[in-house]
């Protein structure tokens, strides 16, 4: 028997004998959620505290940091940071936090250390049918049968994990380049991990305390112990042939592994918030997609996607709120940094998200919308910024304006075998995909006849 599938029945060994044990342990009423909190505390003391202290339920990294391109260390995260999908959270809770690890966050005045705050089940459901509100700062549906989901958790699944990262931005596929619920059953050569090996989320994200290893390009600003990367679990050298290893020193694995993602679903990847409020009538697009919605503006949806590739040391460059906007061009909202010169260095995937969002046009930088019982009930921008804008310490001129911007998003997902990844033709060959120049090149840095070699 293979270490892999022991593990799995392992796995669903203790997941049975939870189950059954919860359903003598969890017998209900439940009046509210955090009565379903109260009694996995009865027995999981600590459970809550260790959530507590994670970037899932505090939504910003736990230490102050520098971040490129400003004077002062600062906690950056979810709570703090500006995209280019639904914006930011300030003024939005209730819309936002409905994928909160938590009850109830609904404004400032949310408390943080109320343990029965906490949501044990929205990671440990293993129903499938344990759904939160869309609009309820992270409460369930009404329909959630509170007493058949606490009677049967366990460890976490794909689709456990899925619930709230399939479908960030306000939908499935709206952010993640490479995270969609064709995940939860895949098969290989859509991501040999899940498919074909049966790997679980955590396999990788490894999980101590709560605490579970992995962050987010979209909010990580520094390279930090908790990143996954492949050779975490994968040996170097990994690929027995000199030169492809000799690639891998200055070449992420996901570059040659992962040749395009959105392979199930379309992703989108500009979001035009200018045409929100219009009276248009635009027809789906040719996956079938929405490309038009009165209250959130136009969108373009893109398939099988290629990625596009930078170099990434680990730091990354932040627009915090305040900063300006670049008045020549587009504003990154991120942007991974490295050189071809630095050691650490190396080329990897990304999902660039593009779009146009509401800017102060005297002050010069980006405003936070009221979008959430604000814009989307009566379509004055003006108002939601005025709205959206109070608390934050910084003014609203009164006169606004869209503009360009754009967010970086590393893909890691949807890994295929070596047999189907990248060849040296399909980076090196006379249509590689590589823009050499963008990377810091004069032309292509194979010769003639390396390439003639390859063609061989």
């Amino acid at each position: 028997m293979t270490t892999r599938i022991f593990m799995v029945l392992l796995f669903i060994t203790y997941s049975f004998a939870q189950i059954e044990e919860h359903q003598g342990e969890m017998a209900g009423p439940f009046n509210s959620p955090q009565e379903v909190t109260e009694a996995c505390l009865s027995c999981h003391e600590d459970a809550a505290k260790q959530i507590m202290s994670t970037t899932h339920w505090t939504w910003l990294s736990a230490d102050s940091m520098l971040v490129p391109g400003h004077d002062q260390k600062m906690r950056v995260g979810k709570k703090n940071v500006f995209n280019n999908f639904c914006i930011a959270l300030n003024s939005n809770w209730p819309r936002c936090t409905s994928c909160h690890v938590g009850y109830g966050w609904k404004d400032t005045l949310f408390d943080f250390k109320n343990e029965q705050n906490v949501d044990c089940i929205v990671c440990h459901d293993n129903t499938g049918k344990y759904v939160k509100a869309p609009t309820k700062a992270g409460y369930p549906a009404e329909n959630v049968d509170l007493v058949n989901v606490a009677q049967n958790v366990g460890m976490p699944t794909r689709q456990s994990c899925g619930t709230c990262h399939f479908y960030g931005g306000g939908g499935e596929n709206v952010k993640h380049g490479d995270l969609e619920s064709a995940l939860v059953n895949p098969p290989a050569n859509f991501d040999i991990h899940m498919g074909e090996n049966e790997m679980l989320c955590q396999d990788c994200h490894e999980t101590e305390s709560h605490g579970i290893k992995g962050v987010s390009l979209a909010v990580n600003t520094k390279l930090v112990d908790k990143e996954v990367e492949c050779t975490d679990c994968h040996d170097i050298p990994v690929h027995n042939n000199a030169d492809l290893d000799k690639h891998s020193e200055k070449i992420a694995c996901q570059t040659c592994h992962i040749p395009t993602y959105a392979k199930e679903k379309p992703r989108k990847v500009y979001w035009d918030w200018s045409d929100a409020g219009k009276k248009m009538e635009v027809p789906k697009d040719k996956y079938g997609q929405l490309a038009f919605h009165k209250k959130k503006g136009s969108f373009v949806w893109e398939k099988d996607i290629r990625p596009e590739y930078l170099w990434y040391n680990g730091n990354t460059e932040r627009y915090l709120l305040g900063d300006k906007i670049n008045e020549n061009g587009i504003t990154r909202l991120n942007y991974p940094l490295g050189n071809k010169d630095e050691e650490k260095s190396k080329i990897y995937p990304f999902k660039v998200h593009r779009g146009k969002q509401l800017s102060d046009a005297q002050n010069k930088y980006l405003l936070i919308p009221k979008l959430f019982g604000g814009y989307w009930k009566h379509f004055d921008w003006s108002k939601a910024a005025e709205d959206g804008m109070k608390g934050t310490g910084f003014a609203y001129s009164g006169k606004y304006e869209f503009v360009e911007t754009e967010m970086y998003w590393r893909v890691n997902h949807e890994v295929i075998s070596g047999e189907n990844a990248l060849s040296c033709l399909s980076c090196h060959g006379d249509n590689g995909r590589m823009d050499w120049e963008a990377l810091g090149y004069k032309n292509n840095p194979a010769s003639e006849d390396d390439i003639a070699k390859m063609k061989k």
